[in-house]
């Protein structure tokens, strides 16, 4: 099956809110989420977050993502932080550890491999 989303939907389409980011140890960090497919080893959608922090130990999947609207900023456990905005594409390798700190509520598109 194919799948085409419009830019407009991506950036401004509803989403579905999932509540709290598991493991946000700052802010809000209410999450809402639109997937368009899943399968075992992979996953495609729409992820947005309001401010909020939270560590990543070892990602056990890899992600990678355009950020579509607001800032973030992620730090590479012992790196420097790198803050990134709309248009900006960001690979998180699978063992990734590190920290999110969502600056202002940030929307991505996002590619997840298991």
């Amino acid at each position: 099956m194919m799948i085409v989303e419009r830019a407009e939907e991506l950036l401004r389409g509803p989403l579905e809110p999932a509540g709290r980011r598991v493991g946000a140890d700052e802010g809000e960090a209410q999450v809402s989420i639109r997937a368009f497919h899943q399968a075992d080893d992979h996953a495609v959608g729409v992820w947005e977050c309001t401010p909020g922090g939270w560590n990543i130990v070892d990602r056990a999947d890899a992600e990678t993502v355009v950020i579509l609207s607001g800032r973030a900023r992620l730090t590479t456990l012992g790196g420097e932080p790198v803050e990134v905005g709309p248009g900006d594409l960001v690979v998180l390798p699978r063992g990734w550890s590190g920290r999110w700190e969502i600056l202002e509520t940030c929307r991505k598109a996002y590619f997840l491999v298991g």
